[in-house]
């Protein structure tokens, strides 16, 4: 392994050491997943790959109708049983082959749905021998992310008119908190003033007005703050301005939707960048696919194309000669024009959009190239790294919102080496550190106050109000709560930890018991349905563990680790801590970003099992701890109900 050196600085002197610094972490991610990648496929067992969830054997295949002109393909266990635990979610890329895909070239495809005995997959067209004997489904690495961040930071800091917002991301600026409140340099466009819109508070509104006078705002938005909800807003009154369009983006495909949902809400023409079967279905109507297909041109486009594939299936009975080159010309010809035809509509439907959404590294896609956006907004961009979120910066950026919450998790990163060199640092946050001011979003409407309590006061330092009252987040029944005014419920369980089947994980076979049984009880309870519960743990193997053990009335309960429910909501949480050991060793729950995210999911009610002995080893941990026997919300009464 090479050595990572020291992370990088907040501030540089040149952009080249910039470039030369991120170059070096990218490379090393893509290199260290693709290694990992070659390792598990070399020498991992079946058995092994099967107790990750990261690779599926014995399929049977069959096509299941189309999606936007790509081929619809369902898998099923050969046996007829259920797929049991794995880690395939919605928009995954994968590699579907027969018996290894380092013995033979796979078939790329992406995942569009999954059940527990079905994962339907999205691929350009079927394979041929499709129904006949079985299939292996294996996680893929996304080397056009990579290319896309390179192709990024080689071109970022380039000379043109956006150089001032460069040498402000850049640190070269002496006072940077001054330039970024700067007026943007438009080329020459005036800023129109609109009205700000209503139903926001004085924080959300300050933060719109900053985002529609500078050349840089940061929006920081603890949990249930109204990030999504503020961004929906600066997008909206951006678009009102019309001085062209304007790039919305995000890390996840998750909070791309969220932003053009609300978007659409407002009546903003807004369209989606990216594959459709990444997208939420409600909202694939919004797609470019979908848009295409119902461009007034699309018509002339299908007639051309069926034109084509006849003369294309004639040519082939053609002896040759003459007739045959001429049929050819004609060919060549007819696909010409349906390039100009597919470019004619595109362009048309770019330029009547108001806002473009997209992905961080979707803004990459060459569709946009040619295309420059004066504005940005990058929602979610602590959980984006800098690469990332600099691909939509190439595209002409003059004046850049984000919106974020560095207390929450940073951005994942596979490789350690790349982890260590910096990479998990998000622009969002350098530009702090870097002196840049943040706006806070300080109202929180999420939670009950009594959930609130103590993520405000630990994480950030008290500065939040509650918008919303006891009476508007009503206890939830189906669980015996220490206080009923306060729906926070701390279970100690000193059951041990123990090695999850996989190897590489933990799991706690007693408090995976223990979530089966409070999940029946809230059910029976008659006020919440499986949908408004929500399990959270912070390691792979407890949620397999859990998964395994809940009866088949309970199988569409969302069981995910800590990093996986980051942005998302339920009415009740129930989380499992996992670790329990004489050494006090809390692994991943050492980390502060990560219980304030476990801490933040629930509206009306939070359950925490853990052990108290193991858990007061880490400090945040024995401030919870200390919290809730201040609160007097043990569930010491509970033990004897099992």
């Amino acid at each position: 392994m090479e050595d990572t050196g020291e992370t990088i600085p907040s501030r540089f002197n040149r952009s080249q050491d910039h470039n030369e610094a991120y170059l070096k972490l990218i490379r090393w991610e893509l290199e260290d997943e693709l290694a990992m990648t070659e390792e598990r496929l070399k020498n991992w067992s079946e058995k092994r790959l099967r107790a990750n969830g990261i690779a599926l054997f014995g399929l049977i295949a069959k096509t299941d109708g189309w999606l936007f002109g790509q081929r619809i393909i369902k898998l099923r266990p050969s046996a007829g049983s259920e797929f049991g635990s794995h880690k395939f979610r919605q928009g995954d890329i994968v590699m579907l082959s027969r018996s290894n895909p380092l013995n033979e070239k796979p078939i790329e495809a992406i995942v569009s749905n999954r059940s527990r005995v079905s994962i339907s997959i999205v691929i350009p067209e079927s394979p041929k021998g499709l129904r006949k004997g079985t299939w292996r489904m294996d996680r893929g690495a996304n080397r056009i992310a990579f290319d896309r961040m390179r192709d990024a930071l080689n071109s970022i800091f380039e000379e043109d008119g956006s150089a001032p917002l460069r040498d402000l991301l850049l640190g070269l600026v002496h006072d940077p908190k001054g330039t970024a409140s700067l007026a943007p340099e438009m080329g020459g466009a005036k800023q129109i003033r609109v009205p700000l819109p209503r139903g926001m508070n004085e924080a959300q509104r300050l933060a719109t007005e900053s985002a529609l006078s500078s050349r840089l705002t940061l929006i920081h938005g603890p949990p249930g703050t109204g990030k999504t909800h503020t961004a929906v807003r600066i997008l909206e009154s951006w678009a009102k301005q019309d001085l062209g369009s304007v790039l919305a983006v995000a890390d996840s495909n998750v909070a791309v939707d969220n932003l053009l949902e609300g978007l659409l809400e407002r009546g903003v023409r807004a369209v989606r960048i990216g594959q459709p079967v990444k997208v939420r279905e409600n909202l694939r109507e919004a797609t470019m696919d979908a848009r295409m297909e119902r461009h007034d041109l699309n018509r002339d486009l299908v007639e051309e194309i069926d034109r084509n594939e006849k003369l294309s299936r004639k040519i082939k009975g053609m002896r040759g000669g003459k007739e045959k080159g001429l049929a050819h010309r004609d060919l060549s010809k007819g696909w010409k024009e349906v390039r100009r035809i597919e470019r004619q509509i595109r362009d048309d439907i770019l330029d009547r959009a108001q806002v473009l959404c997209c992905t961080c590294i979707g803004s990459g896609h060459e569709l946009l190239d040619g295309r420059r956006f004066s504005r940005g907004l990058i929602d979610e961009a602590t959980q984006a790294t800098e690469p990332a979120t600099l691909v939509p910066l190439v595209r002409g950026a003059r004046q850049v919102v984000m919106v974020g919450d560095h207390r929450q998790l940073p951005p994942t990163v596979i490789s350690r080496r790349a982890e260590q060199g910096g990479l998990a640092r998000s622009l969002f946050e350098r530009l702090v550190d870097m002196g840049v001011s943040t706006i806070l979003l300080d109202t929180q409407y999420r939670m009950h106050p009594s959930i609130s309590e103590f993520p405000n006061s630990h994480f950030y330092d008290g500065e939040l109000m509650n918008g919303i009252g006891n009476s508007e987040r009503p206890t939830p029944s189906g669980l015996l709560w220490p206080d009923w005014e306060i729906p926070v419920c701390f279970i100690p369980i000193q059951g041990d930890e123990m090695s999850a089947p996989d190897g590489t994980s933990k799991e706690n076979p007693t408090e995976a018991s223990w979530i089966i049984k409070i999940l029946s009880d809230f059910v029976e309870g008659g006020e919440l349905d499986i949908s408004d519960i929500g399990i959270i743990t912070p390691y792979a193997g407890q949620v397999r563990a859990i998964r395994d053990l809940l009866p088949e009335t309970m199988h569409s309960v969302e069981v995910r680790t800590v990093d996986g429910y980051q942005g998302r909501e339920k009415n009740v949480i129930v989380f499992s801590c996992v670790r329990s050991n004489k050494d006090g060793n809390v692994g991943f729950l050492s980390d502060r970003r990560r219980l304030n995210v476990a801490l933040t999911r629930a509206r009306r009610g939070l359950v925490v099992l853990g052990d108290p002995d193991t858990l007061r080893n880490d400090k945040n941990w024995r401030a919870w701890l200390e919290h809730v026997r201040m609160k007097k919300v043990e569930g010491w009464h509970l033990l004897s109900t099992i």
